[in-house]
Formats: structure tokens, sequence, C-alpha cells
């Protein structure tokens, strides 16, 4: 008997992790892959899969897109709005706004480094998406710390030895890099300071905050540092003191790359550097100076302080020439020890010691010892005078895409607006009821004496009967004016409603606070702006991503409860566009504008739907011309490092390279810290980039280029019976090999669709432009392009076009295939694999991360010692497809390639091919099967084929072999997928291929720091309750 409940509950899972919805037959396999099972419409009474799902609506909402394929959206249930509802207890809607039922369960995006994140765009589009699936557990990282290895017993029945492993950490904890940084900061305050100070320096040196974590380990370093209670001081107040052994020395900063604190960190090559460096590079090391110019220490130490994720040394001379138009001295990269005094050296390969990381320094005064022994008496005063009317201030929460309500705006840089969640909202909703109840008594209605500006106290609301905490702003004759300082708006109320405030009611930091709107700080009082974000974000629940965590921290808001993500920042700055310098959809005289021939348009891109972008002459055209011209000469006159963009966000307008001019981008996605996707706006061409590559819009073109719209026109071809999205590979490629170097080319629009902002145009490559026959809508209309192949799969030596039977699914990998044969002259079988993976001896342990988990029988894990490596690898895989445009390749089944899956690419092997174009391909890192574009397929050069494939099969240990419900997989799933584990090697399955590798593991949830969970133990015990259930 199947329960409905559950497979509705099921569905909805699989359905919410794919933001932008998910085709029907993608949602069939998640669903298998989720569970074991297909979806059992037939057991619950319907014929076909479509049928069953248009019976949900509660559940899923099926739609069919532009393409002509079914997809399938998760409907919002009534659990997606109680956030709103607790969080939003304003009290009259001119004072705060209203807020609005919007979807708060926030999807969010991972912060660096060990997950890329991707999403999907219109060419067109400015919204910044979020993928759910593989991003919101990211967000609760937690390093693992290794424990000493142990023998499971024979008898899996008995109890089995569970030593405590040392806590584990965040994943920004990294023990041996904040050691060596602790060091720096204490040479440079050899003085000693405030151990509350710590976290300050750190951010200010390191640009990063200071892990928790760190502070508790303080007194375990001794090796380090020194730590002592001072007697005139606070009890919670200690002091930090170099230990003695580093007063007189400084080391360069060492990676870690692991969170166990008692593996070794990555080397930083320094012996290697001197001693085994070949001949070619030895001269130039002793040629070279020992020590760098002050003027080029200067100039070096600007641009890495620009750059405060780090920069890659190897893009580091192009830089340098760029900004100050004069070439780096070649012995700089031959020998990175010079720069030691200027920045840390970091080395994420430790197989190559050029692949370095640079992190700039942050130069202090020499007097800042003397201004920190002033500081340390100047605190100790301050601590005995402490008032008890003194709230602790509202720290910013640790999370880096925390929910907030926008109460409301005068300015961009400065927004009123409150944190939700615990220890905020929550919390307040807690005083406010506590408040409620203690002055319900009459003997604590005590009505405040006498009045003063700045004075706190408590207000009785009288329309919803609470008592909020306030401010006194002004004291009128018989009124007073207050502010309310967990709700941020203000009021003008009689004295007789103020009550004396009792000090319990002060514990609580205010929860009204203020933020800056990152891109608007130019328009922040523009009104067009102002009011654009009042109707956007005034009384919503929003999400916020902090880019700097200051006093008044720099925020870019996104609204998540539409079906596209919004941009708050983004969609306000469009409003200073001119509607004059737009390209019109309509014109007053249809007929006549219709009718026109538009002699040469650029056409800039061809997508994959059928439809192209172009320029067309227009006002704003020809404006924005003369302003890139401008702009040319303005940065070749400029030798500064100001222009460069040190602090991208998605949604930031900027300028990039395109074929050697300057244009118009915004960033669309970030992969990391150094690499992200930007698009071009005028031309709607995509496009993957360092962030060294951007250059911030000079100022005195700012308003300049944000009042011109973008200037790129999307088109498809008239008359054509295929429509937008039905076409095949070969039909896109021959447009794209006919238009986009066709340099007489005409085109006529025929029809208009306003609300996709969709141009039906005649495209002549002839000048014969007056008959519609001879358009390139008719030419490629009867050429043989529109045929759909047959469902194939591909033996090891079929190639892609030469189809066999039809199929019905998608086989899974066996170990008997033979994929070790290749066909003779393929590009992908000429070169060898990556090696295998090296795993620890049995019975040790070792970090992992498991990414897939479908059951106890069948997971994938990956070891966390390389998951930096696998970052930087993606990211430069990003960098060097996305710059191509190669054609069509032959594929093969059981070979390995690089895929585009979203917006990252993957080394993947080949399953089959779909008469839909689509290939199955299993992702060799990650352990996903997806469904992939065959033209999204590239060969994986052997530059990416050097690190080993990090996805590994596993199953659990310690539990018996049988096939699992769907109950015990959800929990499974639940406890496993997406987190870091330590697993204990019990056994490992040996195979021809890498991608057959089996093995069989414990896996320990050491997250918590009171107890370890044994997954093993808790699945087991799952199981039993099951069968006494049944």
């Amino acid at each position: 008997m199947v329960d409905e409940e559950l497979v509705k509950k099921t569905l909805r899972a699989v359905l919410r992790s794919g933001k932008g919805g998910l085709p029907l037959s993608r949602l069939q396999a998640e669903y298998k892959e989720l569970t074991g099972e297909a979806v059992p419409h037939r057991e619950l009474g319907h014929a076909t899969l479509d049928t069953m799902l248009r019976a949900m609506p509660s559940v899923v909402r099926v739609d069919r897109a532009l393409s002509g394929e079914v997809m399938c959206y998760a409907t919002a249930g009534k659990e997606m709005a109680h956030l709103t509802k607790l969080a939003a207890r304003q009290h009259t809607a001119e004072k705060t706004g209203r807020p609005q039922m919007v979807n708060c369960q926030m999807r969010v995006k991972p912060s660096a480094p060990f997950v890329l994140n991707g999403k999907t765009d219109n060419p067109t589009a400015s919204n910044s998406t979020f993928n759910l699936a593989t991003n919101l557990l990211h967000l609760f990282f937690f390093s693992l710390t290794k424990y000493d290895a142990f023998t499971a017993p024979a008898n899996l029945n008995e109890n089995i030895p569970q030593p405590k492993p040392r806590t584990s950490h965040s994943s920004s904890y990294i023990p041996k890099l904040i050691q060596s940084r602790l060091k720096e900061i204490l040479i440079k305050h050899s003085n000693g300071f405030w151990v509350s100070k710590l976290p300050q320096l750190y951010r200010e040196l390191y640009k990063q905050d200071l892990p928790s974590e760190a502070m508790k380990d303080l007194e375990q370093w001794t090796h380090i540092c020194i730590v002592e209670k001072p007697c005139s001081s606070k009890p919670n107040e200690l002091l930090l003191y170099p230990a003695k052994d580093i007063r007189q020395t400084s080391t360069p900063p060492s990676s870690a790359m692991r969170p166990t604190a008692d593996r070794q960190p990555s080397s930083p090559f320094q012996a290697q550097q001197l001693s085994t460096t070949p001949s070619s590079s030895t001269s130039s090391l002793l040629e070279s100076p020992k020590a760098l110019s002050e003027d080029l220490k200067q100039k070096l130490g600007v641009l890495l302080l620009k750059y405060s994720s780090g920069l890659w040394a190897h893009a580091l001379p192009k830089l340098y020439q760029d900004t100050y138009k004069t070439k780096l001295p070649e012995y700089v990269l031959d020998n990175l020890l010079l720069l030691s005094e200027i920045c840390t050296i970091d080395y994420p390969m430790p197989d190559n010691p050029k692949r370095a990381i640079l992190y700039g320094k942050v130069a202090e005064d020499e007097n800042c010892n003397q201004a920190e022994l002033a500081d340390l008496k100047v605190r100790e005063e301050v601590g005995r005078c402490f008032s008890s009317q003194t709230t602790p201030p509202l720290l910013i929460p640790t999370e880096e895409y925390p929910s907030v309500l926008v109460v409301e705006a005068r300015s961009t840089n400065s927004v009123v607006l409150r944190y939700i969640g615990e220890g905020y909202s929550k919390a307040l909703e807690k005083l406010e009821d506590d408040m409620k109840e203690y002055y319900k008594q009459d003997n604590t209605k005590k009505p405040l004496a006498s009045l003063s500006s700045g004075q706190l106290t408590a207000v009785y609301a009288e329309e919803e009967e609470e008592i909020l905490r306030a401010h006194v702003c002004e004291v009128m004759s018989d009124k007073v004016k207050v502010n309310y300082v967990d709700h941020g708006f203000s009021e003008v109320i009689s004295k007789s409603r103020l009550l004396e405030m009792h000090e319990k009611f002060l514990r609580l930091p205010f929860q009204a606070t203020k933020c800056k709107l990152a891109g608007l700080e130019s328009f922040s009082q523009e009104p067009a702006v102002l009011k654009k974000f009042d109707s956007m974000a005034r009384g919503k629940i929003l999400l916020a991503e902090l880019l700097e965590q200051d006093e008044i921290p720099l925020m870019v808001l996104y609204d998540m409860s539409q079906d596209d993500d919004v941009n708050i920042n983004a969609a306000c700055l469009r409003t200073l566009q001119e509607k004059s310098l737009d390209i019109p959809l309509q014109v007053p005289d249809r007929s006549e504008f219709y009718s026109k021939v538009i002699i040469s348009p650029s056409v800039t891109t061809v997508c994959s739907d059928g439809t192209f972008c172009c320029q067309i002459p227009s006002q704003g055209l020809t404006k924005l011309n003369e302003i890139l011209e401008k702009t040319e000469t303005y940065f070749h006159s400029q030798v500064t490092s100001e222009s460069l963009v040190s602090r991208p966000f998605c949604g930031k307008s900027c300028l990039a390279r395109y074929k050697g001019r300057w244009s118009r981008v915004e960033i669309t996605n970030l992969h990391g810290s150094r690499v992200l996707d930007i698009l071009f706006v005028d031309l709607a061409v995509k496009a993957s980039v360092e962030v060294i590559e951007l250059r911030e819009i000079p100022p005195p073109f700012l308003c300049d280029f944000v009042s011109i719209p973008p200037q790129a026109v999307r088109c498809c071809l008239a008359d054509l019976s295929v429509s937008v999205g039905s076409w095949t590979p070969d039909a896109v490629q021959r447009l794209k090999d006919t238009i986009l170097h066709c340099s007489d080319c005409s085109l006529k629009i025929v029809k208009v669709e306003e609300s996709k902002h969709l141009y039906h145009v005649y495209l002549f490559t002839s000048k014969n432009i007056n008959d519609p026959s001879s358009s390139l809508s008719c030419h490629l209309a009867d050429l043989d392009l529109w045929k759909q192949h047959a469902d194939i799969f591909l033996s090891s030596q079929e190639h892609l076009k030469a189809p066999s039977g039809p199929i019905t699914s998608i086989p899974t990998a066996s170990p008997q295939l033979d994929s070790g044969r290749r066909l003779p002259g393929s590009p992908s079988g000429s070169l060898p694999l990556p090696p295998v993976l090296e795993l620890p001896p049995l019975g040790q342990n070792m970090d992992i991360y498991v990414s897939v988990a479908c059951h106890p029988g069948h997971f994938v894990l990956q070891p966390w010692q390389d998951m930096y490596k696998l970052m930087v690898l993606m990211e430069e895989m990003i960098l060097y497809y996305n710059r191509r445009d190669d054609n069509l390749i032959t594929v093969e089944k059981n070979q390995v390639y690089a895929a585009k899956v979203e917006n990252n690419w993957h080394r993947v092997l080949v399953k089959g091919v779909l008469s839909s174009g689509l290939v199955s391909v299993y992702e060799l890192d990650y352990g996903k099967h997806e469904l992939v574009s065959c033209t999204l397929l590239r060969p994986l050069i052997q530059e990416f084929r050097q690190l080993p494939f990090q996805g590994i099969t596993a199953q659990l240990a310690g539990v018996k072999p049988r096939k699992w419900s769907e109950e015990a997989s959800i929990v499974f799933r639940n406890h496993i997928e997406k987190k870091p584990l330590v697993a204990q090697l019990d056994s490992v399955q040996e195979a021809e291929q890498p991608w057959y590798r089996r093995v069989t593991v414990y896996l320990v949830d050491t997250s918590q720091e009171d107890r370890d969970i044994w997954v093993h133990d808790l699945m087991a015990e799952f199981a039993d309750d099951l069968t006494k259930a049944a």
C-alpha cells in the first residue's frame, strides 16, 4: 500500500530543491535518486505521472515552457509565511509600513571556498538567483578534527568504543592559518592588548572575521601567545601578549588545507624554491635583489589590499602593468619570498608551488603600541563607570545571508531595518511579552518624574495594549516625541503614556539598526530611487547579503517571494534610466517603423533557443559609444589603482573589455572569490572572468552610464514554422555561422511581442530586401536541420551520429561494462585518466563531505583534504571553457568529458544520449547524475586530469544490507547529505575504473560539542522501530 501523504512530502522536497522548477523528466529521475523507486502514479490510481501531478495542486504546479517542455514547480504551503507573522509586529501601516506576506523560506547561496554557486539567467535579466539544493546547508559548514583510530569489533552487535573527538569548528576556522596570522598581530603589538579587541584587529588586517573558536583556543596556544588576567580589570577582560619565542622573529604563515589540527599544512615551498629550483631560474634568483624597493613595495601593497580575498600570483604582472603602465620585474614572481613583508603567501596546490595566492597585509602606524596602552587605561576607567542604563550593542548576525525586515529609508546610505531570527525578532517578541505582563501590575506603572532628551522609557501603546521601549527625542509642552528603538520609527505622543523603564528590560540590544545599499552610494538621495525602494522593500522581509560588516554594514537586498528572485539594489538603480534613450517598443506610426529596413545591424550573440541579440542604430547607442570613447581616454591617462573592483557582488555595474574595448557589464554570479560571471548588458553576451579584469565606472561618467538603458535587442526570425525554444543544435549552429560574422545583412521588423520584449524580424544576407521569400527564415526552413534523432545509447565505439534502437530509460553504471576501450583518434580516449584517489589504511579515519545520499547502501563522499583543490580546479575550468566557442564534438559512451551543469563546469562520464539532444552524464567529483545538452560537452584537456576524481561511492558499515524504505532513506539523507563528517574506512572494493570503486565506512557526526552521533547506530535503531511498528 502506497502512502499518498509520504509521496506528496517527497515530491515537495524534490521540487523545492530546484529554484526554477524541474522538467517532468528530471522530476522522475530526482525522485528515484532520493527514494530508489519511480513515482508510484499507477498505484495511486493515475494512468500517467502528468495526470497525478495535476491532481495535486497543493503540492505542485504544472506548466509548459516556451520550448514545449512540461515544467513542475513547488506550490507554497501555509508554513512558508509563519516567519512573517512572527516578525512583522509593527503597529501602524503609516509608521512602519505594514509587512506583506512573503516567502520567508530563504534560498541562499554558499560562501567560498568550498562550493561554487550556479544559476541560470535570461541574457537580459539582472536578478540574482540562488540554488537551494546545492547551497542551503552549506551556510552551516562545520570543519572536522580527527580523533585517534580504533578498530571495530568483529561482532557489530557489540558496543563499539567511541572516543570523543576534538570539538568541531566552522569551515572558516583553520588553526594553523589563524595561529600564523595571530603571530603577525602580536609582533606589531608587542606590548599586548585586550583580548576583546582581537576580533577588530583581525578584521582590519585581513578583511575577515576572526572565527569564534579561535577565542576559545587562545589559552592553549602557549607557543604563540600568553593570556593574562589583570587584577584591576573587569572579570571578563583578559590581556594578550606574544610568547617569548616570537617577540623578536617573524615567520611567514603557512596554509593549512584541512581543519584537522594534527595534519601537516601545505608547505610554502621555501626550501624548494631555494634549493631545487631549475638552473634556468637559479640564475634569476641570484641576480634578483634581496629586498624590494620601497616604491615597488608600496605599489604592490596597494594592489594586494584591493583584493582582500586573495590574488593569484600569476595574475600580478598583467594587473601591475594595466594599473601603473609599466612592467613588473620578472624576479618578483621567481622569488615570491620577496613579498613576505607585504603579503601572506598561500599555496592551495602543494604539487604546484607556482599556483600561489597572495593576501595583502595592512600596514600600521609606528605609534600604534603607545595608542594601545592609552586605550587600555581608558577602557578600565570606562569599565568602572559603566552605567546601568546602557544596553549591549546589537551584533551583526554571523550568517552571511540573514533575513531582515525593512522599516524605512530616507537615504540608501541609512536604511532602517531589523534582523529576523533567533536572538533578534524572536528575542524581541519574548521581551515585549514579558514587558506587557510586568506592566499589567498597578505598582509597576510608574510615570516618569522628569523628562529629558535621550532618556530611555517604556511607552504604553494604547491601540494594541503593548509596552514598547523608546528613547525621548524632543520634549514639548504637553507632548513628547519618542523613537521606538526596536522598531525604528518615531511618534509624538502624550506624556501620560511614558513609564519608567525597569533595568531588566535593557539587557536585549536595541533591535532597530541601519545599513547602506551597495551600488547606490552616489544616488542615495535620488527621489526616484527612494520611491522605488519604498514600493519594493518597505515592510517586507528580505534576504540580505553582507558585503562589509562595519558600524553601518553594506548590503545587497533580495526579494525571494516572487517567481524570480529580485535584486532590490539593481532594480532601484534601473529607475534612473532615461526612457528617451531606450529602443522604443511602441512608435506612433507602426507601419512606417515596421516597414523600415535597418542596414547592417550588429548581431552580438545567438542563443540556444533560436533567438539572437543585436544592436540597432538609436539615440541611446550613439550616446553610449561617445561615453565609451571618453572612458578609453580616461583609463589611458590614469595611473592609479582606484578603478580596480575590490568588492564584487551580484547586480553590480562596472566595466570589462570586450574585443579590446571597454563595455558595460553587470555581475550575475560569483564563483568563489576570484572568478565570476558577467553579462555585457549592451551586447547580451555572457562571459566568465577573473575579478582583476573588472574596472569601476569612472566617477565623471557614472551618471551618464546609468542613464542609458541596455542597448541589446532580442529578436527571432519571423514566419518560421519552428517555434522559439524548439531549435535543434544543428539549426542553432547554422544560424551562428550565417549571421554572427556577416558584415552585409539587413533587418526588417514585422512584429513586436511587448510582454517579452521580443522582435520578430526578417533577416536578409543579400541585397534583395523587399522579397520575404529571400529572407533567412525561408532559407533555413528548406534545410534538413529540424529532425530529431532517435533516442540512443552509445557503445564504446559508437558515435553520436550512428543511432541505434530507442530506449525507455537511462541505465546506471555497472562494473561489467567495458569502459576501457576507446575509439582510435578520439580526443578523450587518447588522454590518460587522473591518478586514483589515495585512501587511508583500513580502520583509519578521514574527514569527508557527503555530496549525495540516497540510502545507507548508496551515497557519495568527498575527502575534505582536497576540497579546496577541487574549487581551484573548477574555477580554472570555468575560465577556460566559458572563453571558448567550440563547435559540436563527437561523443562516446563511457568516456570522460567536461560538461556545463547550470553555471559550473564538471568532469563527467557520459552514460547515454536522448533524441532531444540531451546527454546523460555522471559527475565524477560529486556523484550526481544529470541530463545536459550535447552542446555543453567539451573535451577534458590534460590540465584538468591531474587531480584525482573526488567522488567516492560508499555504503554504510555496521548495518545489515536490506531494501531501505522511503522513510529510512529520508532520515538518512537528512542526517548526512551536504554535511561534513568523520568516516572510518572499513573496506575497499577496487575496480578497473575509478568510478566503479566502492568503499564501506562508518560515519560519525562530530558537530555537537557534547556527543558524537554514529550514523549506523541511528539507522539500526530507526529500522528496528519500523519493524516493530509493522
